[in-house]
């Protein structure tokens, strides 16, 4: 049977991307060429090219795939709205501790991207589910009612420097105690004994 040109166009991407995302992760962006990536792929320069344009365009999708795996990572259905919110904090620092998110996300994205194109990046994958967490937390009564996009845009880079601490060295149980500890003093008091 032959394969439809879409199939061609879809195996082509997914062999740059996983080749570019492999070559990223173990030398860092500006040590690999766009041919090592391509060899390592399997096509020509112009596949690269006619896919992706540039190898910075290339590595901007392998970020945005990442992305979007780190936020099926992140979510985990739960009933507790306070372990949403904690439970997804923790599985974003694990996440945050791995060579290859640390290389990509965090080290070479800033910089390859620059600062607000790797911010908007986060945020368009991070910043609803934080939002939807903070909704149901405040609905439940478990924090105190606030504007909750302007509450997830700074829980969302609370939680990116936690990550930047995390990949310079700092350490994680520290960052994470302090971070939870934040979140802590959104919570609504304790109704008093009667």
């Amino acid at each position: 049977m032959r394969r439809t040109q879409e199939d061609r166009t879809r195996a082509t991407r997914a062999a740059l991307i996983a080749a570019a995302r492999k070559l990223f992760a173990e030398h860092g962006y500006a040590a690999v060429s766009a041919e090592q990536i391509v060899a390592a792929a399997g096509v020509t320069r112009g596949a690269l090219q006619h896919h992706f344009g540039d190898k910075k365009a290339l590595f901007a999708e392998v970020l945005d795939r990442m992305e979007i795996e780190l936020s099926e990572r992140i979510f985990v259905a739960t009933d507790d709205p306070w372990e949403l919110l904690t439970g997804g904090l923790a599985r974003f620092l694990d996440a945050c501790e791995e060579p290859e998110l640390v290389q990509i996300a965090l080290r070479d994205a800033p910089a390859v991207l620059g600062w607000q194109a790797w911010r908007e990046i986060e945020a368009r994958h991070n910043l609803s589910l934080i939002e939807a967490g903070l909704a149901l937390a405040m609905d439940a009564g478990v924090i105190r009612r606030q504007p909750v996009r302007t509450l997830a845009h700074l829980i969302l880079s609370s939680c990116i420097e936690a990550a930047l601490l995390i990949a310079a060295g700092h350490p994680r149980a520290e960052t994470e105690q302090t971070l939870l500890a934040l979140l802590d003093g959104l919570r609504e008091p304790a109704a008093p004994a009667r």
